[in-house]
């Protein structure tokens, strides 16, 4: 039996504008799924354990086989769940994995089967390998793994400018930038010890409206302002948020809307979600506003014509047309198959 028992933190990243480079770096990609430690046993289902160190195997019925059939039946494995379409990794497709109903999951389970990535061993049989150097972890999986077409080690490089070459070609089957590594770094649950190195572009956005700070330090200003961009078609779409801003800039870019407060705003297009039962009972009303103010901001990827993530609050663009702000500005990676990464 492993060591150690769920939940266990996985060891986590910092990010950084450059690759390292220097002796003793090794390099993988980054994967844009759920992070995932499996704890094996010989007598038991795997437990899948999330980042938040919540299980999630009802989720994923369809990958406990395959682990079982791929790995040792008492060990702890650190990896990524992905769902590959012909299109590359969809996070959407994961996301709505994470519901209540399972005659819903099992639906999906078969339609859009999800796999795993693997980086990393923390237990084999009764042996805590987490002290251990990554190369030694690394040498271990790999010695471990049985081949699998849905369980699969992600491929590693030492070599700088090859993960540079990743990170711009494997962008187009959705991967999210490259993780980089120490070979001698023992395995340090919940720390910040990895570099990662992802995707960032900057594209300008009309303000759609806005959601009102919920912080009693800020008083009477903006939480979070809703960005929009129009499609082939002229509509005007949400397309995500940005928060960035400092107490004081809330309240006065909060007083700067208020003249354009009126019910058009997104108009016909996407308009922002309202709650939901993944919202956990936040308020999450908004405020309506003419489509006029510009700003410029930095997001890493889009994802089903939705910022991934909250974007970054650059500067506003009071010489840029709110007509010119569309999907247009994006030029879309290269599409580049998900079975050559690992080739």
């Amino acid at each position: 039996m492993p060591p150690f028992a769920p939940p266990l933190q996985p060891m986590l990243s910092k990010g950084r504008d450059e690759i390292p480079r220097g002796e003793g770096w090794v390099y993988e990609p980054k994967w844009d799924g759920f992070r995932v430690i499996a704890f094996m046993s010989p007598t038991d289902e795997p437990y899948l354990c999330s980042r938040n160190g919540q299980p999630l195997q009802r989720y994923f019925p369809e990958i406990l086989p395959m682990l079982r059939d791929s790995l040792p039946p008492d060990c702890v494995v650190d990896g990524e769940i992905i769902v590959a379409t012909e299109r590359g990794l969809d996070f959407d497709l994961l996301q709505m994995r994470l519901h209540p109903a399972a005659s819903r999951v099992n639906r999906l389970a078969l339609e859009t089967p999800a796999s795993v990535v693997l980086f990393d061993m923390l237990a084999e049989g009764d042996r805590d390998l987490r002290p251990e150097p990554f190369s030694a972890r690394r040498a271990a999986l790999r010695a471990a793994l049985r081949s699998h077409p849905s369980i699969r080690l992600t491929p590693q490089t030492t070599d700088p400018d090859e993960a540079a070459s990743w990170f711009e070609r494997y962008e187009g089957a959705g991967c999210d930038g490259v993780v980089a590594k120490t070979v001698d770094q023992a395995y340090a649950p919940g720390k910040r010890v990895m570099i990662k190195i992802k995707h960032a572009r900057t594209i300008d956005c009309v303000v759609g409206g806005y959601r009102d700070s919920k912080d009693a330090a800020v008083g009477t200003g903006i939480g979070s302002l809703l960005l929009g961009l129009h499609d082939e078609a002229g509509v005007f779409h949400f397309v995500g948020h940005t928060s960035s801003f400092t107490a004081e800039e809330r309240r006065e870019v909060r007083d700067r809307l208020q003249p354009l407060v009126e019910s058009t705003g997104f108009g016909e297009g996407r308009t922002p979600g309202g709650p939901s039962r993944w919202s956990g009972g936040k308020d999450l009303s908004w405020t309506s506003v003419r489509p006029e103010l510009v700003c410029e901001v930095s997001f890493e990827r889009l994802q089903g014509r939705r910022f991934r993530h909250a974007a970054r609050f650059l500067r506003w663009r009071a010489d840029k047309d709110p007509g010119e702000c569309d999907f247009a500005q994006l030029e879309p990676p290269r599409e580049f198959a998900l079975d050559e990464i690992f080739v």
